[in-house]
C-alpha cells in the first residue's frame, strides 16, 4: 500500500513499527498517501522500445523503397504519441497526494491536486469519527473521517483492499492518542 508512516517520538526500547506505542506528551503520527503508480521509469523506456520495434516491424517490409518515407512520419507521430501520453499520466499522478499529520491536540489533512490548489482540513481528533461504509457508498469500502461540520474522503485513489487497511491503521491511531 502506498501509506507510509512516520511516529514522532517514539518510547524508548520499543520495537521499530507503524505502530509502535508513542510517548504519551507530543506523539505525533504522520502518514503520506500516493497513488499506485503501475510503471516506472523502467516499465516506461521497455514500453517505449517494446512499441518502437513492433512499429517498426512492417516498415522492414519496405524497406529501400519510396513508400517507407511515407510511412516513417506516422510510425514516429505514433511513437511519441505514446511517449507524450504516458509521461503526461505519469506526470500528473505522481503530484497527487493527501498528507495527514495527527496528534493529540489536531488532525490535519493536506490533499496536494495536480491542477487544483491545495485543500486543507483540521479538526479535533477526539471529537473526529472515522467511517468505513462497504456498501451502499459511491465506492466499495469508502473511508471517511467526519469532524469541524465537514465529511472528507480519505484516500479515494487508494484499491478497497487498501482503504480497508488504512481504516484499520488510522483507527488503531486514533485510539492511541485518546
Amino acid at each position: 500500500m502506498p501509506a507510509y508512516w512516520t511516529i514522532t517520538p517514539q518510547a524508548p526500547g520499543s520495537a521499530p513499527g507503524a505502530f509502535a506505542l508513542a510517548n504519551a506528551d507530543g506523539a505525533t503520527y504522520r502518514l503520506e498517501l500516493t497513488p499506485n503508480l503501475s510503471m516506472g521509469a523502467r516499465g516506461f523506456a521497455r514500453m517505449i522500445m517494446i512499441s518502437a520495434a513492433f512499429l517498426a516491424l512492417p516498415l522492414l517490409a519496405v524497406l529501400g523503397t519510396p513508400v517507407l518515407w511515407g510511412l516513417l512520419p506516422f510510425a514516429g507521430l505514433a511513437l511519441w504519441a505514446l511517449w507524450y501520453a504516458l509521461s503526461c499520466n505519469a506526470g500528473e499522478r505522481a503530484k497527487l497526494r493527501e498528507d495527514l499529520v495527527l496528534s493529540r491536540e489536531a488532525i490535519e489533512i493536506t490533499r496536494t491536486n495536480p491542477r487544483a490548489p491545495a485543500q486543507h482540513w483540521q479538526a479535533n481528533p477526539y471529537w473526529v469519527r472515522l467511517t468505513l461504509t462497504d456498501t451502499g457508498a459511491k465506492v466499495e469500502n469508502y473511508l471517511t473521517l467526519e469532524g469541524a461540520g465537514r465529511v472528507v474522503e480519505l484516500g479515494a485513489f487508494l484499491s478497497p483492499e487498501e482503504r480497508a487497511a488504512l481504516h484499520d491503521d488510522l483507527s488503531r491511531a486514533l485510539r492511541h492518542l485518546r
